[in-house]
């Protein structure tokens, strides 16, 4: 799924903010520098689709902001509570990265 990856990184390219904060998730020792890279894309299009600031995307803030999550949202969700976290995109994407 190296689509995913590729269309995630894509989104967060595009994100406008200027919105700074604390690195909340490790990477992997020898994470690649393409993952890592895209893994701080990410991040930082969280920070701005996360409107209401607590850390947890809605289905209507992922589908504002980042919609690759939210077409992947059900899958992301694991733990089925209607929202979903930064750690829990980047598993997402860390595992369809590893299966390309």
């Amino acid at each position: 799924m190296r689509k995913i990856l590729v269309i995630l990184a894509a989104c967060a390219a595009c994100a406008t903010s200027g919105v700074a904060f604390a690195q909340t998730a490790t990477q992997p020792m020898g994470a690649s520098p393409r993952v890592e890279r895209a893994l701080g894309q990410v991040q930082t299009r969280f920070a701005s689709a996360n409107t209401t600031h607590d850390g947890k995307l809605t289905r209507e803030q992922a589908a504002t902001g980042m919609p690759m999550v939210a077409k992947h949202f059900d899958e992301i969700d694991t733990h089925k509570n209607g929202y979903v976290t930064l750690p829990q995109i980047e598993a997402f994407m860390r595992e369809h990265a590893t299966q390309r």
